[in-house]
């Protein structure tokens, strides 16, 4: 059974850092592409971040040069570092792995709040 863990979220200032983690079981994430998704009250899921299972990744215009993400793979667990944050990115976070089924990854995690004061 495949399950993802999603940690480190949190209440920061603007300007500061978070560093999310999405931790896996049932499923080796190297292998696989994960990405790290969000939604904020009233608005649709969007993109925020994507690792191809061979390294490559891959983000939204709105984070890209503020965010990385990576894995450890010893760890199976995958990674958001999030710098530089502004209000708006103020949302529940949620990592995904597994293959495309329509566009969308098979596996989800339950989320973790990130909340930005000004």
């Amino acid at each position: 059974q495949v399950q993802l863990v999603e940690s480190g979220g949190g209440l920061v200032r603007a300007g500061g850092s978070l560093r999310l983690a999405c931790a896996a079981s049932g499923i080796i994430l190297s292998n696989n592409g994960v990405s790290w998704h969000r939604q904020a009250p009233g608005k649709q899921r969007e993109f925020v971040a994507d690792i191809a299972w061979y390294g490559i990744t891959d983000y939204a215009d709105s984070v890209k040069g503020r965010f990385t993400i990576s894995r450890d793979t010893a760890k199976n667990t995958v990674y958001l570092l999030m710098n530089s944050l502004k209000v708006e990115d103020t949302a529940a976070y949620y990592c995904a792995t597994g293959p495309l089924i329509n566009g969308r990854r098979t596996y989800w995690g339950q989320g973790t709040q990130v909340t930005v004061s000004s």
